[in-house]
């Protein structure tokens, strides 16, 4: 089967997780990955997995255009803005795993089937991968008024880039579950638990659905319709118990669970990210490679 290049910019815990997570891709061919510290670890796994390794940042990698179709960004929002452009300029698609929402905002099961053909995705935060589903869930139902989540991670899950990105998280993350899980209006909250042992990823999901609109049997089949369709990229992804409800309130909560590839288990905060990344990098290799059989 012929396979659609990708690179990775950025070598940190994500670029490195998703390095392996790409290994095992039966439709994308992991070419690069990107730093801009020769010695950083992610840089030396790559060369022992045979992957060229860049160690000049995307203007390395520029210099060697045949080698992506596709580049995964895992640097920094901040960084993002510029390679964003450059990207562009290249004609290079780019998945974004940072929240400087430059790009198209989605969750593979929600909106990327309407997004294909889009030059800049932006998979929002984690918070967002977790939760937005569930909101979209309820709403596909019973209309959205407001949602709010509450999404806790372990501190030692939670990098430099996450915690330079505090400010970006809230505001993307509130921006997502309006424009992509449908509701009226969307809060997001992000706690750091400094808990020993680290806990795993844990999100309570508020939502206020219109009065006189719940229907409760039809939304909890809807989220565990939803839980299904997350667990198909994210194993570990699940549901802690039946949602409640209390008028025209939903309170879900959900878990995850990293797989434990380049992170710990109770890392699931990064790693529904860079699954999803992969998701969304197969859904446009799947999509390309079927306009290439017509």
């Amino acid at each position: 089967m012929s396979k659609v290049k990708v690179a990775i910019l950025g070598s940190g815990n994500i670029g490195t997780d998703l390095m392996i997570k790409l290994g095992r891709s039966e439709i994308l061919e992991l070419t690069a990955v990107v730093g801009i510290d020769p010695e950083s670890d992610g840089l030396k796994k790559a060369r022992e997995a045979g992957y060229i390794a860049i160690d000049t940042g995307i203007d390395g990698l520029l210099e060697r255009p045949e080698l992506p179709d596709i580049v995964f960004d895992a640097t920094s929002a901040k960084a993002h803005i510029r390679h964003a452009k450059l990207l562009k300029d290249a004609g290079i698609k780019a998945i974004d795993m940072t929240p400087a929402a430059r790009g198209v905002l989605v969750v593979p099961p929600v909106n990327i089937e309407s997004n294909l053909e889009a030059e800049n995705i932006n998979l929002i935060t984690c918070g967002g991968q977790a939760t937005i589903p569930m909101v979209h869930a309820v709403n596909r139902v019973s209309p959205v008024e407001y949602a709010e989540i509450v999404a806790t991670i372990s501190s030692k899950s939670a990098g430099p880039g996450t915690r330079a990105n505090i400010d970006e998280f809230t505001e993307t993350t509130s921006r997502a579950i309006q424009e992509v899980g449908g509701a009226k209006k969307g809060k997001a909250i992000i706690i750091l638990n400094p808990a020993e042992p680290p806990i795993m990823m844990r999100d309570t999901i508020h939502v206020l659905v219109e009065e006189g609109t719940m229907k409760e049997e039809k939304i909890i089949q809807s989220l565990k319709d939803m839980e299904k369709e997350v667990q198909s990229y994210v194993p570990g992804y699940r549901l802690r118990t039946e949602a409640q409800f209390d008028g025209n309130k939903v309170t879900i909560f959900i878990e995850v669970e990293g797989a434990g590839d380049y992170l710990p288990k109770y890392s699931g905060n990064l790693d529904i990210m860079t699954a999803a990344g992969v998701k969304v990098a197969e859904e446009f290799a799947k999509n390309k490679l079927a306009k290439e059989l017509v």
